[in-house]
């Protein structure tokens, strides 16, 4: 009872700070129209202009006073609301305070009391049913509310400590799991699943053909290409987390079955379902970011979680190189690698449970700091989570050129990593490097993804429409890499094809910038879920591509194939991002030509708008 009688009067200081709050609205509003009105609206019209705003109270009830009956359909709202079906408002009908505002249907109206009057009904705005409204409406009104900056700034703390490790860690996990790809062809998978095929074994020594190879790295992306949209639009649908543990713990027991595959197809079809699966993680990260994050704040957020790709090329060389150590076993030193990347992945599902729908309910906050993650977003017009899933918002996607764009962009300038990931120690060893000292080589690389992503976040966070001028001077050094590598001598441990492959790692916050503008300037959680996906299907196309570039038999002409085309691609990423910018740059000056209404923006906020809906969203450069 104690306990109880605590909460109640929580409940009812909490309302009675709110009604302060809105009296204190009330009364600016009223003194701003006066000021700007006043003298030209006869008070006949409006009888409010002179008298004072009433003031709406809370009131404690006695059980001995007579209280309103509440309607049945209140009655049903308030089970709804228990089972999480709906967020309402509602007051208890016998124990405490008169009144929050609650959400209704449009047959239904919220009850408000003022001081010493009767019981008021008060009509809400309708916009849709609640499904088809962002879940924040269900916690925040139309108009903005103030809040305290500390206050804020705790609750983004908050944030990042709980989502950026679970990110970081998982996407690690998802550029390991590709990638070891590349040192188990050095650990005896090739011979073991007959990988490589002698094609000419009249020379010495013979000639063979890794094709079988480069279609086993490509058919990951084959099964990314397959699970992308409907794995994407099931994340949109369902409980992000529940949906995540479920994949991600499939996914880890995918990857440890790759140590029974004995043969060449087996492998063909283990990495198939293993990219199908493992296409929920990027899509789904991204649209957690912009969900939980300002567009200010996105790029640097981006960056933290994308960073682990050069931080996993670096633990993953090292785990690597301590697998190369083992000798014994009844197992080969790739199966140990597979085993190992499935039991951590499996970890991770579990962990994935845990991460909560949106920052409407997510757990880790209070619900005034749930208030004030949903409400910091308000600005940006982006929304936070909507699960009904919006045909005219598809329709709007794929007529945007923003986000044919973006594929392209994205499309082109992954064809570089589709090389790397599952050639790269397989490349250096061409320089005349052995087995372990091609997989320490990958260190640098990793090193120049890990820094270059969280620099190029932190400038763009701090320095507005930076992206893209960042993204074409990120492009240059790639280039500069893939000629030094085709046009230098590769004699024996030669440094100049080592230098341009480690700096060939600028296509780490190349891609990373893509993805941060391309999920920065489209709103609407539908419009959102398409773009992730389609900026996947972009990432898929380039990993597909690259490996398709590599050519055992022009050896002795350093691969001219891969480093031209990989040239190529990124030229055609240089041209792309100067188009996107000139497009963005003018349909912000087209918006900004328009009228501009405060509290018409703040209503449009959370009603899951898309950019184009909203002439109030503004575009990241």
């Amino acid at each position: 009872r104690q306990f109880m009688e605590q909460q109640m009067e929580k409940v009812l200081q909490d309302a009675m700070r709110k009604l302060d709050t809105l009296y204190e609205e009330d009364s600016m509003k009223r003194e701003a129209f006066k000021t700007d009105y006043g003298d030209f609206l006869p008070v006949d019209i409006w009888p409010g202009l002179i008298n004072p705003p009433l003031r709406f109270e809370t009131a404690q009830v006695n059980g001995t006073e007579k209280v309103p009956d509440i309607s049945k359909s209140v009655i049903q709202q308030a089970i709804h609301r228990v089972e999480g079906k709906h967020n309402f408002y509602l007051a208890s009908s016998r124990i405490a305070e008169k009144t929050i505002p609650y959400e209704t249907s449009p047959s239904t109206t919220t009850m408000v009391q003022a001081a010493g009057g009767p019981l008021q009904p008060q009509p809400q705005e309708q916009f849709g049913s609640s499904s088809e409204k962002d879940a924040a409406a269900a916690i925040v009104p139309d108009h903005a509310v103030v809040y305290d900056r500390s206050l804020a700034r705790r609750v983004q703390r908050k944030i990042d400590w709980f989502l950026i490790p679970i990110m970081w860690f998982g996407y690690g996990l998802v550029y390991y799991d590709k990638a070891i790809l590349g040192s188990a062809v050095l650990f005896g998978m090739t011979q073991d699943l007959q990988l490589r095929v002698v094609v000419d074994p009249s020379t010495t020594p013979p000639i063979t053909s890794t094709q079988r190879l480069s279609w086993a790295t490509s058919m990951f992306y084959f099964g990314m290409l397959a699970g992308l949209y409907p794995l994407t639009f099931l994340l949109q649908r369902f409980n992000i987390g529940r949906v995540l543990c479920g994949i991600v713990i499939l996914w880890g027991l995918i990857c440890m079955l790759t140590a029974a595959v004995n043969n060449w197809q087996g492998l063909f079809a283990q990495r198939f379902f293993l990219g199908f699966v493992e296409s929920i993680i990027p899509t789904g990260f991204m649209c957690i970011v912009s969900g939980y994050y300002t567009q200010e704040e996105q790029a640097l957020r981006q960056s933290w979680w994308f960073s682990s790709t050069g931080a996993w090329t670096i633990i993953g060389g090292a785990l690597n190189y301590g697998f190369a150590q083992i000798t014994g076993g009844s197992l080969r030193r790739w199966q140990y690698i597979y085993l190992l990347a499935g039991a951590l992945t499996v970890g991770f599902g579990c962990v994935c449970f845990w991460i909560p729908n949106s920052a409407v309910d997510a757990w880790f906050l209070t619900e005034e700091e749930r208030v004030v993650a949903v409400e910091r977003l308000r600005k940006g017009q982006t929304g936070v989570r909507c699960q009904m899933l919006k045909k005219e918002q598809l329709r709007e996607a794929l007529l945007d050129i923003k986000i044919w764009l973006v594929f392209f962009m994205m499309a082109a300038a992954y064809t570089v990593n589709g090389a790397v990931s599952g050639f790269g120690p397989l490349i250096v060893s061409t320089f005349g490097y052995t087995t372990l000292e091609s997989i320490l080589i990958q260190f640098p690389l990793g090193g120049i993804v890990f820094v270059f992503v969280l620099l190029t976040g932190y400038f763009s966070s701090r320095v507005r429409n930076i992206n893209l001028i960042l993204l074409i001077l990120c492009c240059l050094p790639v280039i500069a890499g893939c000629a030094m590598i085709w046009k230098s001598e590769w004699y024996p441990r030669a440094p100049t094809p080592v230098a341009g492959y480690t700096i060939i790692g600028f296509f780490g916050p190349v891609v990373f910038l893509i993805i941060n503008i391309g999920m920065a300037n489209v709103a609407g959680a539908t419009k959102k879920s398409f773009t992730a996906a389609a900026i996947f299907v972009a990432y898929c196309v380039g990993n597909i591509v690259g490996p398709q570039l590599i050519k055992t038999q022009t050896l002795d002409r350093h691969y001219p194939e891969l480093w031209l085309g990989l040239i190529i691609c990124y030229c055609i990423v240089i041209i792309l991002a100067i188009s996107l910018y000139l497009h963005l740059r003018t349909e912000n000056k087209k918006r900004d030509r328009l009228p501009w209404n405060e509290a018409e923006r703040d209503k449009m906020a959370f009603r899951d708008l898309t950019d184009k809906e909203n002439p109030y969203f503004r575009y990241v450069l």
